[in-house]
């Protein structure tokens, strides 16, 4: 039986397409590890490539920005192909990237093996949410979503802290070789399970600046930009900030701790984000404000600091979910053009948030990162309080466009 026969079955018995939807994580999953891995295997690689730790850092850089500069673009350029097509030729790239950064011992090749795996996750990100809509009842769409973006606090809790160990005891290139065939063994899974649909016709795209004039899109997509921007700036430097306040040993345990509440996050959006999209909104918001305070004001205390780091991954683990939804919910119709704009915006928060974290260290000290924060999220506060009829509307509305049915 055929990927496109069991997404009917599952759509004519109400139930999500299961397997197809964790074949969707496993490629979020992928996505996030690929771009953090360095990080976890750092003084390894440094050594390895004769290059300083803060050139490899920029390795998570580069990906970034290569998922930024290209996201758009490629959506535009690749709006005719197939959807599965186009999810495949993404893990395709990160299988690409991997092997080359496994193989590699010259630096700039590694440099440009990320860069390939930046526009990999590009394409992948871009494609996620729409896919998980597309092949899901409507009812039940924000909770297909919500598995699918589980990839990302698992590739963080569990998929950074196993490749680190991993790399430790036998190498960072066994750690980068396992991903390849991680990722190969996910074109298998994706060819078998997940069903395909037809591109955009020439013509039936809507263009960026049509899109950015719906009401409610440009709403989240500030949103985005500003929660990104504040959850990066702690999020990069958390281990300079715990040195800072005399847990410098505890990193590996706060985040983990925040891995944990992420994961808590991400379920309780899933099973009411159909329903509630703009409280949760509201609600992750505080929590993460809440989470923010408590760094900022009793850092003192060991057990506050925890309590703090656990209030800030049950805020920030639904967010991807949440934003990625309601862009797909006011975009309507454009809903791929805004989903590629979200994703651009994420990556330039991503990149940016060490650099203005930096700029923070650099003139306010470590005890300036939780204060940034709550001054970045007041206005995301404020934005999604006002985008009440569009963007996180009080009540859900109809969906502009029609699931489409799969290609036969």
């Amino acid at each position: 039986m055929s990927s496109t026969q069991l997404h009917a079955e599952s759509e004519q018995r109400g139930k999500l397409p299961l397997r197809a939807l964790l074949a969707l994580a496993t490629a979020a999953f992928i996505t996030v590890l690929t771009e953090t891995l360095p990080a976890g295997v750092l003084p390894a690689m440094s050594s390895d490539l004769d290059v300083s730790e803060p050139a490899i850092g920029q390795l998570v850089t580069l990906y970034a920005l290569g998922t930024a500069a290209t996201a758009i673009p490629l959506s535009a350029v690749t709006a005719g192909w197939r959807r599965k097509k186009l999810l495949l030729t993404g893990v395709v790239g990160f299988a690409v990237a991997n092997t080359v950064t496994a193989l590699s011992t010259y630096y700039p090749l590694t440099m440009a093996a990320r860069f390939v795996g930046g526009v990999a996750a590009g394409i992948v990100w871009a494609l996620l949410a729409t896919y998980a809509r597309r092949m899901t009842p409507e009812p039940m769409q924000g909770r297909a979503i919500a598995i699918v973006m589980a990839g990302i606090p698992l590739a963080l809790s569990l998929g950074v802290p196993a490749g680190t160990f991993l790399g430790e005891l036998l190498g960072w290139q066994v750690t980068f070789s396992v991903m390849s065939v991680i990722a190969l063994a996910l074109i298998l899974w994706i060819a078998t399970t997940v069903p395909d649909y037809p591109g955009h016709e020439r013509g039936g795209r809507i263009p960026l600046t049509r899109t950015l004039a719906i009401p409610g899109v440009g709403a989240v997509l500030f949103v985005t930009l500003a929660f990104v921007l504040a959850h990066n700036i702690l999020y990069t430097y958390i281990a300079t900030f715990l040195g800072h306040v005399g847990l410098g040993g505890s990193v590996s345990l706060a985040l983990l701790i925040f891995g944990i509440a992420s994961i808590v996050s991400i379920w309780i959006v899933g099973a009411q984000i159909d329903r509630r999209l703009r409280t949760l909104t509201i609600a992750g918001t505080l929590l993460v404000a809440a989470g923010a305070t408590l760094l900022a004001v009793l850092a003192t205390s060991p057990t506050l600091v925890y309590l703090a780091v656990a209030l800030w991954g049950l805020g920030w683990g639904g967010v991807p979910t949440l934003l990625q939804t309601a862009v797909g919910d006011a975009g309507g119709k454009a809903g791929d053009t805004a989903l590629a704009i979200l994703v651009t915006l994420w990556n330039v928060g991503m990149a940016a948030g060490g650099v203005v974290g930096g700029v923070v260290l650099d003139f306010f000290g470590p005890t300036a990162f939780p204060w940034s924060v709550l001054v970045l999220l007041l206005p995301v506060l404020i934005a999604v309080l006002a985008a009440s009829r569009h963007g996180f509307p009080r009540k859900a509305s109809a969906p502009l466009e029609a699931t489409p049915e799969p290609a036969k």
